[in-house]
């Protein structure tokens, strides 16, 4: 019996502020949102944005990089393809997504 009464003694402890300490306990998964956001989201949001418009600017003569390494240049656009020629006779077709960055003059100097 006394362990009822020390039992029923704690849950009495509490009184009315149950309310105050549900949205204490809450802050803390608030904080830790607001941080994945500005962490993670924000910057993943940002890298995405940037790659489409890269994506939306290729043209033709364009030297760039696959996400597989392949080096290459643009050649033919398609709507969702681009072909490029990535030796003198060689030339392959690609899903656009797919071309990571378009190389820099220091790459061209570097890697040519």
């Amino acid at each position: 019996m006394k362990v009822l009464e020390s039992v029923a003694w704690a849950q009495g402890l509490g009184g009315g502020g149950g309310t105050s300490s549900t949205l204490v306990s809450l802050v803390p998964f608030v904080l830790i949102f607001v941080l994945f956001y500005f962490l993670l989201i924000l910057p993943q949001q940002k890298k995405q944005k940037q790659q489409k418009s890269m994506l939306e600017a290729l043209k033709k003569g364009d030297k760039v990089i696959t996400s597989s390494g392949i080096w290459g240049t643009v050649t033919n656009l398609g709507k969702d393809t681009v072909t490029l020629q990535i030796a003198d006779t060689t030339k392959v077709k690609i899903q656009r997504e797919y071309i990571a960055r378009i190389r820099s003059e220091a790459e061209e100097q570097q890697g040519a």
